[in-house]
């Protein structure tokens, strides 16, 4: 074993927790083993209020390696609340994750810093799905699963990358501690990718090896894990998503918009209500509604503006699009076109003029990338 004043570099790992006693030591075990002459380790347990006795053996082994350093969350959090508590304790100069259950063999850690260490990468994802090392065979349906999402989250990172959702990642210390990890379950996976891949940094993938568990051996991920990963990637990814992408989302948005305000123009028209308020009310309602989605599902809210200016200037982009949409409709009914068609075109002309405005308007952001590392002195 080198002294501890050599010219290693150091390695965080992270090993969140939660009931995890019947691998945890072996994980930790095989872990320190990928210590040598080029790196040293910190391995950080971050033990999330487990019901069994994985916090104390973690004490135990803490005890045990002076590489080891654990914490405890009183309350169970879950996965990317344990991530945060060890990437903010973390001191290396590179930050990986390792998970306890041992899915990941540790061995596959070393070969996936290798990119990091030469300098040629700022992240490294292991792959399930790259010809590497034995895997276990298991569900068809959750390989299928893992392969739409990470396809539907390289549409909208431009990255193409073949396992989305794997588990194993590395990281330069100074990019990961870059982004603040909200989501509490397994839509860690999609948000992290999200984040990073807005910085652009330099990014490795590597096939690896990997054990997966059945649910009897404790596999925790569940259907409603996916549905909330397909949020994540619409969530984290759409404000920074490729233009044509945001496009075909606002088309959506835009669409069951144009829907209400078709609806509702129809039903205002039948009950007597004078055309310019029939066209004025229908429009502002379903503006109203549309905005709410973009803040939901495409946008960022506060982007630019505080929360007053940018409803100021959305106000502004529906009152000029709004004034649009009247005087088109009322120029296609005078052209002898019938209120629906009229309705349509208008809406149509009405939802690029929409997209634009809140886009480049109402919620503007500059490009985040690309990443600079920190340069050390």
């Amino acid at each position: 074993m080198c002294p501890e004043s050599d010219t290693r570099r150091k390695v965080s790992v992270i090993v969140p927790c939660y009931n995890e006693e019947a691998t945890l030591g072996l994980c930790i075990e095989k872990l320190l083993e990928i210590e040598d002459t080029v790196i040293k380790l910190e391995v950080i347990i971050v033990n999330d209020a487990s019901q069994d006795k994985s916090l104390e053996q973690a004490r135990i082994l803490e005890k045990k390696y002076k590489q080891i350093t654990v914490l405890n969350h009183e309350h169970n959090q879950g996965k990317g609340a344990a991530l945060n508590t060890g990437i903010q304790r973390a001191s290396g100069e590179w930050v990986a994750i390792q998970d306890a259950d041992l899915e990941y063999d540790p061995r596959d850690l070393r070969r996936l810093l290798e990119p990091l260490i030469r300098g040629d990468a700022d992240a490294a994802f292991g792959s399930r799905f790259l010809s590497g090392g034995e895997h276990r065979v298991l569900y068809f349906w959750h390989s299928l699963g893992n392969k739409f999402l990470t396809f539907l989250s390289n549409m909208f990172t431009d990255l193409n990358l073949t396992d989305m959702e794997t588990c194993y990642k590395a990281f330069r210390a100074d990019l990961i501690k870059k982004i603040t990890i909200k989501e509490k379950r397994f839509g860690v996976e999609p948000e992290i990718v999200a984040k990073i891949a807005q910085m652009r940094p330099r990014i490795y993938e590597m096939g690896i090896t990997y054990r997966g568990r059945t649910y009897e051996e404790g596999k925790k991920i569940t259907a409603k894990d996916g549905l909330r990963a397909i949020y994540c990637i619409f969530h984290y990814n759409a404000p920074k998503a490729p233009v044509p992408i945001q496009f075909l989302i606002y088309i959506l948005i835009g669409g069951l918009s144009a829907l209400l305000n078709l609806m509702l123009f129809l039903i205002l028209m039948l009950s007597q209500t004078t055309l310019n308020i029939s066209i004025l009310t229908a429009f502002f309602i379903a503006a109203f509604f549309n905005y709410c989605l973009c803040v939901l599902f495409l946008f960022r809210h506060k982007a630019q503006w505080n929360p007053a200016m940018e409803i100021l200037i959305f106000l502004l982009v529906v009152s000029v699009v709004g004034a649009f949409d009247l005087y088109a409709t009322r120029a296609l009914l005078a052209g002898g076109l019938n209120a629906v068609p009229s309705k349509l075109t208008a809406t149509v002309l009405g939802l690029i003029l929409n997209f634009t405005g809140r886009k480049y308007l109402v919620f503007f952001e500059k490009a985040s990338g690309p990443w600079i590392p920190q340069i050390k002195k």
